[in-house]
């Protein structure tokens, strides 16, 4: 599957943003789905993921401020960010999962940047 993110910029503190990854493949709706991030200098982590039957889950940091969704019509998966922080600043990247494995390759990250 070939997945391209985007609708990164450049946002003030508290407001919001939303993400898009656009996914090939025509079995995409059997995908669980995962949203990641990496800031510079750390390691590149998970921060949504939602299933095939529209499960989700967060990262402890985001929950109650960034929501997961999915198109399957569409085959696109998106990241609704509210209330965004400084500390969201990363590049984003969507990718598919298998458990908590990611199926590589990622899709070209989206940068977000949040100005305090």
């Amino acid at each position: 599957v070939q997945l391209q993110a985007s609708g990164g910029g450049l946002v003030p503190a508290g407001g919001s943003l939303r993400l898009t990854c656009a996914a090939s493949g025509s079995t995409f709706s059997s995908y669980e789905m995962g949203w990641y991030r990496q800031a510079p200098g750390k390691q590149r982590e998970l921060v949504a993921a939602i299933s095939s039957g529209g499960g989700t889950l967060y990262a402890d940091s985001v929950k109650g401020r960034f929501t997961i969704s999915r198109d399957n019509a569409k085959n696109t998966v998106y990241l609704q960010m509210n209330s965004v922080k400084p500390e969201d600043t990363a590049v984003y990247y969507c990718a598919r999962r298998r458990g908590t494995i990611v199926v590589l390759p990622y899709g070209q990250g989206t940068q977000v940047t949040v100005s305090s």
